[in-house]
Order: C-alpha cells, then structure tokens, then sequence
C-alpha cells in the first residue's frame, strides 16, 4: 500500500468528468433499486407527519490507525436503507408535512424551504476533490448524474447543510435523527443534540419496525447472500479431512464467498473443531482437525449489505460415531420441530420455548442421563438482514416477509463435542419458505457431500 500523502497538492488537476462506467465509481457501490428506496423514503414520510428526518451516511476509517482488515466502508445501515448508496460523508434529509404529498416524497422532489407543502427528499454528498480522488477513484458529487443514479432529485453539496437543518428548525417541528454511532460526534448532530430549542428524537424505532418486515429487494439480495453462503457449505463439505487447519476451512468457504461474488463476511467465519466446537463465537480458527471429531461452520455472506447465516456441523473423517450421530439427530429434529412451527403470528419467544421442550422431551439417552436441553445453551432464533442479528424484538408475532434463523444446538465440553445446525427461514403467508435447502443437512446429505471432490475454483472470465 501506498503511503498517505501529508499534504496537498500546490497544483490542483483540472475536475475530470465521472466516466461513463458508473458501477466502477468507488462511492456508488452496487447499483440503486430507486424504486425500492423511493418507497420505504415515502413510507418513512408517512410516518413522521409535520417533522424534519436528518440521516448521516457512514464515516470513513483511517487505514493508518484503524487496523482495517477488509474493506475500509460499510454504509450506515439507516443511511443504506432509504438510499442503498455505498457513499462516506454524505447526509439524507427528508421534510415532511402533515399534509404533503406522498408522490413527492417518493420521487424526492419538493422543496425543503419554509413553507413548503409537499414532503421531499434531499441528499447532500461532498465535494469532489481530485486531488483525494488520486487516493479514493473518482467519488459520486453533487449534480445530474447523483440525482439520476439514486432516484433523488435534490443533490446538493454537502456544505448546504447547516443552512437547510436551520431552515428546517425554523419550522419548529420535531427533528428525528438516529441516535447511534454514526451520528455521535458529528458537528451537525451534535450542535442539533445541544440545542435546547429543538425538539430531537431518535430515528432508530422507527426505522427498525419498518426493517423488520424485508421488502421485495431486500427479499431478493437475502436470497443471494444466502445461495452464496450454501456454496461455501457445500464446498466445505467436499474439503474436510483430518490433519487441516480450522483456518484452512476458512480459507476455503471465504474464497468461495468471493468467488461468487459476496461484498465481504456478515461476521467473522466461526470454525470451532473438537473442544473449540463447544465454544458459541469462537473465530481463532487456528488449531489442527483431528479424525473422530466434528468441526462447526458457521458462516454468512453478505451481499448488497444483507447477510446470510448457515451453521453446518461436519464430521472431520466422513462419517459420524454412532454417539455424534445420536446428537446430530436430536438437533435435526429439533430444528426440524422449529421449522414446522414457523407462520405468521407466532413469536420468537414462543419458537424458543418450542425447541427447548422438543429436546428435553426427546434426549433419550443421547446426553447420556441429562435431558440434553441442559447443553442448549443459546436461543434458537433471531432476525437476520443487514445485521446478523437484526432488529426485532422477541415479543412481536411474525410476518410474512421477515427473515429468521432456526439454530438449536448440543456443547457438551466435556466431551469435546458440539453440534449446531442454523437454517435462515422466510415466513410467508401460509407459513414458511426454507432459504438454506440446498445446503447439506441431513445425516445422509452432510456424509454424502463429504466423499465428493472439491470442484475446482471458476475464475471470472475463465473459459470453460
């Protein structure tokens, strides 16, 4: 890597016009659904009445103190949500009125004056500076082609800031921010924090209860995230072999992640073998497989800023012993128990009760003479989307379009031995819709991908 220059050029270049090849710009990301972020904008609208939404994107990382490890950005989720634009530095404020117009907020037309009566949406972006562009690529500003590429019809300078918050205050209308570490220390949110005179409240609720329920495109990169994910299952399964390394599993299942074409891992890639297979977050991932133990893979892509997550449960030599296999068993079922029981209404407090008395009931012997419940340590579901843990509250009944996980699981450290298996399920109308079928989950599916041979790697732009 380069060094960081210390000081700017005497001589600024000419402004370079954006290229024509705007999926390369670094600040643009994947391509905007501006119709999706039109409508959860214009939803958003409708909610707040007479007020003020001031949202920050997210702040770069210093890549000579932060230690980066991957990419150097991920946008604010609330930020991402109303514009899915992958762009440091940059603010959205949306003005509504009690009586605005619902197509105006949509569109992101409207003014944002005093006065104003149609509801709009305004972005600002920073600057361009080329000579930071020689460091960061060519960034999206201010201008036609932003306003065209996010569906918002007012992109305005960033340095407008201060002026539209004090016009926006004028108005005396609540001013609703998000309340987390994106906004925490910024000079805008802070000077709107200290002012007595205005009336702040946290965007984040409202937020959250509109994430919980994912919309067509978010439905549709979950779902990419987690074929993704199922690769890197199933290319593990055909990998283990007694003698690897934990990180050599990961090797494998993050190469596949960008192989396919995943933006970066959900959360660390847990790969716990023999005692570490006990341990919930272990992500060490250093210590050599033995034969006659399992290793538990726990892993999510993410996609477009959605992340999948899929726990499989491998044995190291092929086959699982007949007291693995008892286990495995009991957590299938148990799974399995979950799975028939997800449909709209249900709660998440009520699922984990489902898993708990399903297991206790049906241990056998496999815990030897405790129920095996007394192994299941964790709950046995929670929300997934940009977060792997998403917002949701255990208490609200489900709906059709949220996204849950199914993760019961055995520790027993004594033993040596845990076994965890986490399917990713989408309540529907009439139910549910298993998202992780095509990854191995049965006994006979997990031994059978074990004795296939790797398949080689395809490299974009291989022929084949």
């Amino acid at each position: 890597m380069a060094a960081a220059a210390t000081s700017a050029a005497a001589q600024q270049p000419a402004l370079a016009a954006p290229p024509p090849y705007v999926d390369e710009l670094p600040g643009m990301g994947r391509p905007i659904d501006t119709a999706a972020t039109a409508l959860r904008r214009a939803a958003l609208l409708g909610r707040l009445g007479e007020a003020v939404a001031v949202i920050p994107a997210a702040r770069e990382r210093d890549v000579e103190t932060d230690y980066i490890q991957d990419n150097d950005f991920r946008q604010s989720n609330t930020f991402f949500y109303f514009t899915q634009l992958e762009q440091p530095a940059a603010w959205l404020v949306l003005v509504a009125h009690s009586r605005g117009s619902v197509a105006g907020a949509a569109s992101g037309a409207g003014a944002a004056g005093v006065g104003a009566r149609a509801d709009s949406a305004i972005l600002l972006l920073p600057d361009r500076v080329p000579a930071r562009e020689r460091w960061t690529g060519v960034r999206l500003g201010p201008g036609e082609l932003a306003q065209r590429l996010t569906g918002i019809a007012q992109v305005l300078s960033v340095t407008k800031l201060d002026s539209i918050l004090a016009a926006q205050r004028a108005r005396g209308v609540p001013v609703y921010a998000p309340a987390d570490r994106y906004s925490a220390g910024l000079p805008a949110y802070e000077r709107l924090h200290g002012d007595s005179t205005v009336n702040l409240h946290d965007l984040r609720p409202i937020v959250d209860s509109m994430r919980q329920v994912k919309d067509a495109a978010e439905l549709a990169a979950l779902r990419r995230a987690i074929a993704i994910t199922d690769s890197a299952q199933r290319a593990v399964a055909a990998s283990v072999a007694p003698g690897m390394f934990e990180y050599q599993v990961e090797a494998v299942l993050e190469g596949t992640f960008r192989d396919l074409g995943a933006d970066r891992v959900g959360f660390p890639s847990i790969v716990g073998s023999g005692p570490n297979s006990t341990t919930l977050h272990y992500d060490v991932n250093r210590r050599r497989m033995n034969a006659g133990e399992t290793v538990v893979v726990d892993i999510g892509a993410e996609y477009g800023q959605y992340t999948a997550d899929v726990t499989r449960t491998f044995p190291v030599s092929g086959t699982f012993t007949p007291h693995q296999r008892a286990v495995y068993e009991l957590v299938l079922a148990t799974n399995q128990a979950v799975l028939d029981s997800v449909r709209p209404g249900i709660t998440l407090g009520r699922l984990n009760s489902i898993a708990r008395d399903y297991m206790r009931t049906h241990s056998g012997t496999a815990c030897d003479t405790v129920t095996c419940d007394r192994y299941f340590i964790h709950g046995v579901t929670h929300p997934i989307g940009m977060d792997v843990h998403d917002v949701g509250p255990m208490s609200v009944p489900l709906a059709p379009g949220m996204v849950i996980t199914d993760e019961p699981g055995i520790y027993i450290p004594q033993e040596a031995l845990g076994v965890r298996i986490e399917d990713d399920v989408l309540v529907t109308a009439t139910g549910h819709q298993l998202l992780t079928a095509s990854a191995p989950r049965t006994v006979a599916e997990i031994e059978r991908a074990m004795q296939r041979t790797p398949a080689p790697v395809r490299r974009p732009g291989r022929e084949e």
